[in-house]
């Protein structure tokens, strides 16, 4: 004969989330907006023709890539365009809201239905 299953136990909710120290939080940001600086510049760089005398061929282009990541990287530290900061007061605000508990639940939106009757 077959055993029954044993019973599951309950599954513990999820811990909030913790961002880690504000100097984490800014390193983290700054990665982020290297990155999307990054990736927006790459289509820049591949129209660049690399023949001539001093065309790399194909070394160039394995290299490359690598180059637009530094560039991308020295112009978040230099300041980049503003995209580190907001993620960095988006994820404080995230972590000042997790910290915080749960609160009482925003203005609802939309027709609700007056207190104390069916509406008629």
């Amino acid at each position: 004969m077959t055993q029954p299953l044993p019973a599951l136990s309950p599954l513990a909710a999820p811990a909030a989330p913790r961002g880690g120290t504000e100097a984490a939080q800014r390193r983290a940001a700054e990665a982020f907006e290297a990155q999307v600086l990054g990736a927006l510049l790459q289509p820049m760089f591949e129209t660049l023709a690399t023949d001539g005398p001093f065309g790399g061929g194909n070394a160039e282009a394995q290299w490359r890539p690598m180059l637009v990541e530094q560039f991308g990287r020295a112009m978040a530290k230099a300041g980049g365009v503003g995209l580190g900061a907001a993620v960095l007061a988006e994820m404080q605000r995230l972590q000042a809201e997790a910290q915080a508990g749960p609160q009482q639940a925003g203005p609802q939106i939309g027709p609700q239905a007056p207190a104390g009757g069916s509406g008629r």
